[in-house]
């Protein structure tokens, strides 16, 4: 996606270690009119998904994934990462490693919000190792639910996450795929 690709060459800053800080315009400040049309794209490519909900991870995924479910019609749900008090003794929880925390966090869903029997599109603004996408599949598998498609903003290709997702077998979708990330540059996909 042409507008997202040049946002990032723009505003985007490689931060080295295959760090993107993206913060002014994804996930500290949120652009809406970026995120609108991110939402209405990805929502174009999963319209014949059937999904029934949208899950992400708080908080990065929120603005994606609200804007994806707005265009498809569709709740959307937010694992939290720490569990409130108003959410029942009785969760879904799962573990997923942080790149940016440089940690382990809870990603933690209430069986209020994700029953047996939905079906599951995940959307999350970065796509790297897979590892926080793979949390949020296995939250959805123990929630008996049904994934049905994957779709992130940004793809870092080279950290290995599309084929981490491979045994997920749903579509896979993101809107700038990028290859590199060497020095100061940010390179996508041909």
């Amino acid at each position: 996606m042409d507008l997202l690709k040049e946002r990032i060459l723009r505003d985007g800053k490689n931060l080295g270690n295959g760090i993107l800080k993206v913060d002014g315009f994804i996930n500290h400040q949120v652009d809406p009119a970026l995120m609108d049309a991110c939402g209405r794209e990805l929502a174009r490519r999963f319209e014949h998904a059937g999904a029934t909900k949208v899950l992400t991870a708080e908080i990065s995924g929120i603005a994606p994934a609200l804007n994806t479910a707005f265009h498809l019609g569709l709740p959307v749900v937010y694992a939290r990462k720490q569990k409130p008090i108003t959410m029942p003794d009785q969760v879904f929880l799962t573990l997923s490693p942080s790149h940016t925390k440089g940690r382990m966090v809870e990603l933690i869903v209430s069986p209020e919000y994700l029953g047996g029997g939905e079906n599951i599109l995940i959307i999350d603004d970065f796509l790297a190792t897979g590892a926080t996408i793979l949390g949020l599949a296995r939250l959805t598998q123990t929630a008996g639910s049904n994934l049905v498609g994957i779709g992130a903003l940004i793809e870092k290709t080279f950290e290995g996450g599309r084929e981490a997702l491979k045994s997920l077998n749903v579509q896979i979708e993101t809107l700038a795929q990028i290859v590199s990330l060497d020095g100061t540059d940010i390179v996508f996909k041909a």
